[in-house]
């Protein structure tokens, strides 16, 4: 009996947990598999913690934007993802999905935490590398490395395996992506790679 009655409060558990669709740009590589949009990449992670926590259940849909699926384009018209949506609510500007995030996703606000310091030192960093790949010049480069340098820092000085602690974060979902795009086309287009030295990033990535 008793048996029964567990599997019953687990089972209203489920049905209580809401399911969040994001919406996001499929790789222009095969069109099905998730794409290198970095607001994308971003409200993902955030929306997947939340998913681990249990607080929501996430459904990820790719779209591919060169041939988009008609029923998305009488939805949505010529809007492009980030799409969030809350049951019959759809959330459609980046500023505005992270603000529904924070405000009306269960626990959501978890993961929105204020630390003046780590907001500071990694503000600006994807400005100064798409800078360096246009300018291709020594200046820009050495501002991108100097950014590098302090975020190395920043990670030393804290000692947790992320950039506020041990648990993940805002911070980290919008930090992560962009060092993984530097990565990888900083060294393709621009002959650039992050140094070995930073160990500290270099093992913050490998997390």
């Amino acid at each position: 009996m008793s048996d029964d009655h567990n599997n019953h409060e687990e089972s209203n558990e489920i049905q209580d947990i809401p399911e969040i669709e994001l919406i996001i740009k499929a790789s222009t590589i095969d069109g099905r598999r998730k794409g290198a949009c970095l607001f994308c990449q971003e409200y993902f992670m955030d929306l997947y913690l939340l998913a681990e926590l249990k607080t929501i259940s996430l459904k990820v849909t790719t779209v591919d934007m060169l041939k988009p699926p008609p029923d998305f384009r009488s939805n949505f018209d010529s809007t492009p993802p980030p799409i969030l949506i809350d049951g019959k609510e759809a959330v459609l500007e980046n500023e505005k999905i992270e603000r529904y995030i924070m405000k009306n996703i269960p626990g959501g606000h978890n993961l929105f935490v204020q630390h003046k310091d780590t907001a500071t030192v990694i503000e600006n960093l994807y400005s100064k590398f798409k800078l360096m790949l246009t300018r291709r010049d020594e200046q820009s480069r050495k501002s991108l490395l100097n950014q590098l340098s302090n975020i190395d820092a920043h990670l030393h000085k804290g000692g947790g395996r992320f950039l506020t602690g041990d648990t993940m974060c805002c911070f980290d979902c919008e930090l992560m992506p962009r060092l993984q795009h530097i990565r990888v086309a900083g060294q393709y287009f621009a002959d650039f790679e992050i140094p070995r030295t930073l160990t500290g990033i270099w093992g913050y990535m490998g997390h």
